[in-house]
Parts: structure tokens; C-alpha cells; sequence
């Protein structure tokens, strides 16, 4: 169900209103596309190999960069990246250190020059704009890391953009480690897990980085999921790494993903209420408020 539905006279009242809060329903609604038609762009054309997706229209949008797994083109998230999109959300991915031996640093220094880009240039052919002050990141398996070091980057550096929020799926330790630059970082953090990950072991990954933030954060674990869940479509990695892609890992991905950046960019309450409950195969594990 999208929206909140309506009452005989044909306005939303106050009980249909109670009903649009609860999680399910909220779940329900972000796990469709949201309203926006959405525009696809190449971030070579500013001079960084990688993809950007946009609403069509829009100023001061929130963005994220969001850092690709090891081995995995960008092309694997395209559709979170759209869907994000679509609920106004500019989210760009930059296609760098793809190889075997990718360096994690550089990869997080790629995905704060690609904030930089996208709030300095305007996107697309009605001048579509990034609100310097709404940005986050997010990532997969080591480009999770690396999002992770992005945000500890620019918590230390004043020249970097200031980062609101940081979500992650799957995220796998990094060189230098992520579980070190995550006490750095007191932005909001959700971090997915996957119950069936053996390439990144929740309990020496997503739970140590978890256990490791230096702001509130928060932890779950998607049932029935592997390393590589979240990613779309085939490739040649598959037969390397353990996991394959699962739609409802893809699903929950997008509407947990949204929820959070939608309310940690733009300040709406709205989704407040599922980030706060649990959700079925994607129970909160863990959540910490530090104290002020």
C-alpha cells in the first residue's frame, strides 16, 4: 500500500493517520518506488568513473555516495540507487578501485570527492540541486568500510563535507580497519547484517563496527540473507564469493535504507516509527543512544 489511505468523505482522517504510522505499513509504503521520475546521469561527465541517479526536479535535495562491494560494478545496485531516487534522495556511486586489491582508503577518499561533485555541479537538464548540508553515505561488504572511513574522514578533516548519516549492508572490514575510524564518527549509523554471511561474519564486521560507533547507531540482521543479497543481477563474482541475490534482502534494503535517510537528511518524523521497531527478518539487534 502506498500513501495513506482514505476515509468515505475522501480526506485522511485521524484514525487513517495512526494507521499510516505503523511500521508495517510504513514498510509497506517505502518499499515501492516513491514519487519522483527518476534520471540517470554519468559522474565521468565531472570527471569520476561511477553513476549518479536523480529525481527529475528539485533544490537543496539530500544525497548519498554509496560505496560498491569487492569486485561488484555499480550496476549490482542500480535499483537501490534508483529507489532512493525516487523518494528524492540524489544517490551516486562511483565505479573506483574495482580490482582485487582495492585500496579501501582511496575508495572512501572517492566517495567524499563524489559528495563534492554533486553538491558543486548542477545535475541534470532543469538544474537539479544538493543541499551541502544533507549529506550521507552507505555502501556494501568492503565499500561499506569504506563509507566508513569516509565519515571518520570528514568527522577529522574541516575541508570535507559534513556527513548526517551513514547505513550500511553487509559492511566487511577494511585496511585501515573500519572498526578503528567508526569511534570517529558520530553521525547516525544503521548497519544490516546478513544472518547467513560467509564472507563477512556478522560478529567480526557489522557487530564490531556497530559496537565500535561513536554515535547512535543502529543494528539488524536480515534473515535468510548472504554476503551478497543486496547486489541485482548476475556476475562473475558469484562464483567466487559465497551468496547470491535475494529480493527480500533487496526490499528491506531499500525501505530501511530510505526510512533512514529521509530521516536523518531532511529531518522528517514520519518514518521515525520504523526505524524504531522491529521488522520481520530484520530484527534490531542492538541500538545505542550515547550519552550527551
Amino acid at each position: 500500500m502506498r500513501g495513506a489511505a482514505r476515509g468515505p468523505d475522501g480526506g485522511a482522517g485521524s484514525k487513517v493517520t495512526s494507521m499510516a504510522s505503523k511500521p508495517k505499513q510504513l514498510l509497506a509504503e517505502l518499499s515501492h518506488p516513491g514519487p519522483h521520475e527518476v534520471l540517470r546521469g554519468n559522474l565521468a561527465l565531472v570527471g569520476l568513473p561511477g553513476v549518479v541517479f536523480t529525481p527529475r526536479t528539485g533544490l537543496g535535495l539530500p544525497a548519498i555516495a554509496f560505496g560498491h562491494g569487492w569486485l561488484q560494478p555499480t550496476g549490482s545496485y542500480r535499483h537501490l540507487l534508483r529507489h532512493l531516487a525516487s523518494w528524492g534522495i540524489v544517490a551516486a556511486a562511483p565505479a573506483t578501485q574495482r580490482g582485487p586489491l582495492p585500496s579501501h582508503r582511496l575508495l572512501a577518499g572517492d566517495l567524499l570527492t563524489t559528495l563534492d561533485l554533486i553538491t558543486t555541479v548542477r545535475l541534470g537538464p532543469d538544474g537539479i540541486s544538493v543541499d551541502p548540508v544533507k549529506l550521507g553515505l552507505a555502501g556494501h561488504s568492503t565499500g561499506g568500510g569504506s563509507a566508513v572511513l569516509a565519515a571518520a574522514q570528514a568527522a577529522e578533516n574541516d575541508d570535507r563535507p559534513e556527513i548526517r548519516a551513514v547505513a550500511t549492508i553487509t559492511p566487511a572490514q577494511t585496511l585501515p580497519p573500519a572498526t578503528v575510524s567508526a569511534r570517529s564518527v558520530t553521525a547516525p549509523g544503521l548497519h544490516l547484517a546478513a544472518g547467513e554471511d560467509l564472507v563477512a561474519p556478522p560478529v567480526g564486521h557489522a557487530e564490531a563496527i556497530a559496537d565500535a560507533w561513536g554515535g547512535p547507531v543502529q543494528l539488524r540482521t536480515l534473515g535468510k540473507s548472504s554476503h551478497l543479497g543486496v547486489t541485482e543481477g548476475r556476475h562473475w563474482s558469484q562464483l567466487l564469493l559465497h551468496g547470491k541475490p535475494h529480493r527480500r534482502t533487496q526490499q528491506l534494503t531499500r525501505a530501511l535504507f530510505t526510512a533512514f535517510f529521509l530521516t536523518h537528511l531532511t529531518g522528517t518524523t514520519k518514518y521515525q516509527p520504523l526505524l524504531d521497531a522491529d521488522v520481520k527478518r530484520a530484527p534490531i539487534d542492538a541500538q545505542d543512544e550515547p550519552a550527551a
